[in-house]
């Protein structure tokens, strides 16, 4: 166990370190100025952050991976299909429900929701669970009736665009970016594995041609009911959207009890609600030996205690130093912001915990045909572009749909071209690269620069959507990474045929 946890502990330090350099080095130009105490704070934080996805990535590999699989499988081999739906949809509202990021978002925006203050808040996180409820229920219907993704995918996207142009008919235009966002802190550390291994779970036990394709999938659908849902809840939403709280992201040396304290009730509350349905199927239905029930038990206990340093690191270091960084950077030079928001996005999503869960299960389910290196990669282009362009919308002032419309429309037409398993795995990294430091470094870092370049009133319009980029740029990165490997997959099928036309017949061999 100790060799495995070391193991962990190197790929964290290779995930957090490049963020970390890039924000020391910045720090210590004329461009921006972090005081000692603000510097200290992000190290240690810093420090705090590798521990974390070090004891995440160990318990998600103990615990977190079998639960969602074994599940799955018992739950299809019950052969109960009104069983198999319900659990989905109650596990899928209550787990989101419990998700720290969806938490963090709707206290932001509490008060623009229907009845404001905490009913605002609790209307939206439950509207948001309702979403991915149903939405997991229909993407579990998809493996078990052999459904293609690409055509679900198409028809949902349409239906949200639908209601995107009532929502902006009715002259509430700014709330489409939180409504996008909200299908991304949805997709978050926790729901990822567990949802990802639920889809591996069915789709093996399920079978057929296309197991491996139809596991996928599952995070995709997931991040598609969220947006629809704060879409209708939307509509019927007041407020002003005049102004927003920053002093959110202001450093606070006392207050770090309480953020812990906070994240302790969180993550068990999100995890008891995970355990409370493993327990009951576990007595029902799978009967798993005792040596398992301990190895998830203590994997459990590894992925309590990581998240909830992980999550104290980001919002008590990274939340309010992307903030600043963000402010003093667009009053310094806009053009070192836009380069600087697109280095930082290459690197950021190596701290994300579930990328590296979702890279470990691709290059599992596909034998090695996607390999970690090249999802990473591309993953990191797409986040560094969607960063770099996200600062271009804020600084120039433009509505998100002139990026979301036609980003949409690449994504759904490459899947046309390219293996349906590609298209599959595309989705699901959209939401899960939209994970926690996104929405606690990133959104903050972008709504920093707007107050400074734009001012408060247009933080919700302008800042606003960066997490919805993230999700939707490797849609079309992680494609075109399929579309190459097809690409030259014709390649070499051409030049091995053009070489055995052109072979000399007098080196055949002829056999009597």
């Amino acid at each position: 166990m100790l060799k495995i946890l070391l193991s962990k502990l190197k790929e964290a330090v290779t995930s957090v370190a490049p963020v970390t350099l890039i924000v020391i080095i910045i720090s210590l130009t004329p461009a921006v100025n972090l005081t000692a105490t603000e510097t200290a704070a992000f190290i240690i934080s810093a420090i705090a952050l590798i521990a974390g996805i070090a004891l995440f990535n160990l318990g998600a590999d103990l615990a977190m991976t079998p639960m969602g699989e074994q599940m799955g499988s018992g739950l299809t081999k019950s052969k109960k299909l009104w069983i198999l739906i319900g659990v989905c949809f109650v596990m899928g509202l209550l787990i989101t429900i419990a998700e720290p990021d969806l938490t963090v978002l709707a206290n932001q925006v509490k008060d623009i929701m229907p009845g404001g203050g905490d009913t605002g808040s609790t209307l939206l996180i439950v509207t948001v669970g309702a979403g991915v409820g149903i939405f997991l229920v229909l993407a579990v219907l998809k493996i078990i009736f052999h459904k293609d993704l690409s055509m679900l995918i198409m028809f949902f996207y349409l239906m949200l665009f639908a209601v995107c142009a009532v929502l902006a008919e009715q002259g509430k235009f700014e709330l489409i970016p939180l409504s996008f966002d909200s299908g991304g802190v949805t997709t978050g550390p926790i729901t990822v594995p567990f949802i990802m291994a639920l889809g591996v779970g069915i789709a093996t036990t399920v079978g057929g041609r296309n197991a491996s394709e139809n596991s996928f999938g599952l995070v995709a659908m997931c991040s598609v009911g969220p947006i629809i849902a704060v879409m209708i809840l939307s509509l019927m939403s007041g407020g002003s959207l005049s102004q927003y709280d920053t002093s959110i992201y202001e450093i606070d040396i006392a207050g770090l009890g309480q953020i812990l304290a906070g994240k302790l009730g969180d993550v068990a509350l999100a995890l008891g609600l995970i355990v409370v349905f493993f327990l009951i199927l576990q007595f029902t239905v799978l009967k798993l030996p005792k040596q398992k029930l301990i190895q998830i038990a203590i994997g459990i206990g590894y992925t309590y205690l990581g998240l909830v340093i992980f999550l104290t690191a980001v919002e008590a270091g990274f939340m309010p130093i992307g903030f600043k960084i963000g402010e003093q950077l667009a009053a310094f030079s806009q053009p070192l912001l836009i380069v600087f928001g697109f280095i930082i996005g290459l690197v950021v999503v190596l701290a994300e915990p579930a990328v590296h869960v979702l890279n470990k299960q691709v290059e599992e389910i596909t034998g090695g045909g996607v390999k970690k290196l090249e999802m990473m990669l591309a993953l990191s282009i797409a986040v560094g572009i969607s960063i770099g362009l996200s600062i271009i919308r804020m600084i120039y002032q433009f509505s998100i749909l002139y990026y979301l419309i036609p980003g949409y429309l690449i994504s759904l037409g490459l899947s046309f071209f390219v293996p349906k398993m590609y298209t599959a795995i595309a989705f699901d990294s959209g939401g899960v690269a939209s994970g926690p430091l996104t929405s606690s470094f990133i959104l903050p870092l972008v709504i920093g620069a707007c107050e400074a370049a734009s001012g408060n009133s247009n933080i919700y319009n302008l800042a606003f959507g960066v997490v919805a980029m993230v999700a939707m740029t490797p849609l079309i990165t992680i494609q075109l990474l399929g579309f190459k490997a097809v690409t030259a997959a014709r390649v070499r099928e051409k030049i091995t045929l053009r070489r055995i036309l052109a072979a000399d017949d007098e080196q055949i061999i002829y056999f009597k």
